[in-house]
């Protein structure tokens, strides 16, 4: 051991042992051992922004919920799924993109969005100068149903909370809602999507721009320009936040 730090660590123990010391002549017998801090408890789905800032709650994780979320068997899609394709990208994005459900190879893969209607997604995002790691990516559903079938009340009933939960951990200042199911589950309305896109809702707080889902443009091209006009919408929207 160094000799000076062999000096320093002599002079503090003196220290140490002197406070000691006269704590002993001042009648202190034992000193207090400071409480173990508690986790506060996870904000609600709706949080109170009061509550998050005295630290009387806190935001939950993608990771506690996914971890809840579990091998899920909430619904009878669990019995056929390959796997749970929870969302991906990035945990703190400002915008969030919401779809129905999983296909064949968001399945294989346990991704959203990576068969060729995620190509188009993606091909989407770089037309807005985005890219997946720079927003948030998930379904309402997170197992497929049989042959790509409309998604069932009760599946939904079964999921949606999860859904409720990601969003409220990244409380992102844009929301998207890919297709008619994202958007009427999200904002309890059962117009058709071309009633519900164009024009901006809100959800919790968020606003939230309903458009067609990537799979409904494949057949569909010529909808492909109503599409782009929602999204240079959104990237009005997020430019005036950071302002």
């Amino acid at each position: 051991m160094p000799q000076k730090l062999y000096r320093d660590l002599f002079e503090a123990a003196g220290q140490v042992r002197g406070l000691l010391e006269n704590l002993q002549l001042l009648g202190v017998r034992e000193l207090p051992w400071p409480e173990e801090q508690s986790t506060p408890p996870v904000c609600p789905v709706r949080p109170d922004a009061a509550g998050v800032e005295s630290g009387i709650c806190r935001p939950e994780t993608l990771e506690e919920i996914r971890a809840d979320l579990g091998d899920c068997c909430r619904c009878l899609l669990g019995q056929g799924r390959e796997h749970v394709v929870f969302g991906c990208g990035n945990e703190q994005a400002r915008l969030v993109f919401v779809g129905e459900a999983p296909g064949r190879e968001e399945d294989k893969q346990g991704i959203p969005f990576v068969g060729e209607a995620g190509r188009l997604l993606d091909r989407m995002l770089f037309a807005m100068g985005l890219r997946r790691e720079d927003v948030y990516i998930c379904n309402v559903l997170k197992c497929r149903p049989p042959g790509n079938r409309d998604p069932q009340p009760d599946e939904i009933a079964a999921c949606e909370p999860f859904l409720q939960r990601q969003l409220a951990a990244i409380r992102p200042r844009v929301i998207v809602t890919l297709g008619r199911f994202a958007a009427q589950t999200l904002l309890r309305d059962q117009d058709a999507i071309s009633r519900l896109r164009g024009r901006w809702h809100e959800y919790e707080g968020i606003p939230l721009m309903p458009t067609y889902h990537p799979a409904y443009l494949l057949r569909n091209p010529e909808s492909k320009r109503e599409a782009w006009e929602d999204l240079k919408q959104v990237m009005s929207r997020l430019r005036d936040s950071d302002a």
